[in-house]
């Protein structure tokens, strides 16, 4: 299966992050990196931006009590 690749507009939309938050997860070694796809074009692997989404804790739930 090929992997589609990811424009920056749709990663900062899929992953609610902003590009300055991307690169800087990026430059940290905490974010995919972008591949190459020409001389000023860059994009992420669909796959590894779902992994990561994946890898993220989950959101924590206040808990309530349904008794009364």
């Amino acid at each position: 299966m090929i992997d589609r690749i990811l424009r920056r507009p749709e990663v900062e939309r899929v992953t609610g992050l902003s590009r300055t938050s991307i690169y800087a997860l990026v430059a940290h070694g905490r974010f995919p990196r972008p591949v190459k796809l020409g001389s000023q074009a860059v994009g992420w692997r669909e796959s590894e931006i779902a992994a990561w989404i994946e890898s993220r804790p989950a959101a924590a739930t206040p808990h309530h009590d349904d008794a009364a």
